[in-house]
């Protein structure tokens, strides 16, 4: 069988969850093989890490030269390895960064790229992905038909599934151009933590929006009980209430959790194009008649102030 790359998310000495999940979509395509780019002493941990999720093999490339610079010197190197290789697909997380990678990759290797996957299967020999586009209102199916498919996966598309596999180290050495390292990275700042999952990689999302009247309280609450993140609205954003990175919609960050729950939130076009291919959405709003109950799978018309706190409680108390 053909392999699969399928590129590490690696994050402050941890793999990530969405690299689990693109590992598991690997089984159905060919051998899942996972590429780290990161410090050499630690191929052997994230091996450990990936052979769970059937990686048979980790390829292993120092980032000493590519640290530091943008994403070009990541995309050589990924040119480097998968040059010459009977690939059935090239796998990364969809991100902002990934993406960019992916872009320059594809024209490196002359190869068709899909971005913002919900799904990615074998079909009829091929690779066939589902995409929810156009702000969400149409869900398409697309298949790369040149060179090997390079495919972005939005998080939660997929329930890791463990699977033991080899996990054998192979190192690569790549030689990055000076072209490459034209745009360096001078400085940077870590994220302040919050203690909640990360919003994009979040398996339950709950968010609040202009109904909140600036009190977060209670979403706050009801995704600390339920280990969430917190997601906002445009509205909420522009009113200052939460900062631009909490902000999910077409303008902000597009979310795809197990369980999504919007809290009041309208339900326009702009935030819907970011949360709509969530598996399960629930809403809270006092409005009957707001399109945001259009989308959803269950429903509670009410004051979200009240709603909310009770069934906290509830959640509390079933936990014990």
């Amino acid at each position: 069988m053909s392999e699969v790359l399928v590129l590490v998310d690696y994050v402050n000495g941890a793999v990530k969850k969405p690299t689990f999940e693109l590992l598991t979509i690997a089984k159905r395509l060919g051998t899942p093989a996972a590429v780290f780019i990161g410090p050499a002493d630690q191929a052997a941990t994230v091996a450990e890490a990936v052979k769970k999720y059937g990686a048979e093999k980790v390829y292993a490339i120092d980032d000493a030269e590519i640290k530091g610079y943008l994403v070009a010197p990541k995309a050589e190197a990924l040119q480097q390895l998968a040059q010459g290789k009977d690939l059935a697909a090239i796998l990364l997380p969809s991100s902002a960064e990934n993406k960019e990678i992916a872009g320059r990759l594809a024209i490196k290797l002359e190869s068709g790229l899909i971005t913002d996957a919900v799904d990615v299967a074998e079909a009829g020999g091929g690779v066939t992905t589902t995409q929810s586009v156009f702000a969400g209102n149409y869900t398409v199916q697309a298949k790369v038909t040149k060179g090997t498919p390079i495919i972005t996966v939005k998080p939660n598309s997929a329930a890791p599934e463990e699977s033991a596999g080899a996990g054998a180290v192979e190192q690569v050495a790549v030689t990055i151009s000076d072209g490459a390292k034209t745009a360096q990275i001078v400085a940077t700042q870590p994220r302040q933590a919050t203690g909640r999952p990360e919003l994009t990689e979040a398996a339950i999302v709950v968010s609040g929006g202009r109904g909140t009247g600036g009190n977060f309280e209670p979403v706050e609450n009801l995704a600390d009980a339920l280990g969430a993140a917190v997601g906002a609205s445009r509205a909420a954003v522009d009113s200052g209430w939460k900062p631009h990175t909490f902000q999910v919609g077409q303008t902000g960050k597009v979310v795809s959790p197990q369980l999504y729950v919007a809290n009041g939130i309208s339900g326009a076009i702009q935030h819907r194009a970011g949360m709509q291919t969530s598996k399960t959405i629930v809403a809270v709003n006092k409005d009957e008649e707001a399109p945001i109950f259009e989308l959803v799978d269950f429903g509670v018309v009410g004051d979200l102030h009240a709603v909310l706190p009770a069934l906290t409680q509830e959640i509390n108390q079933r936990k014990g």
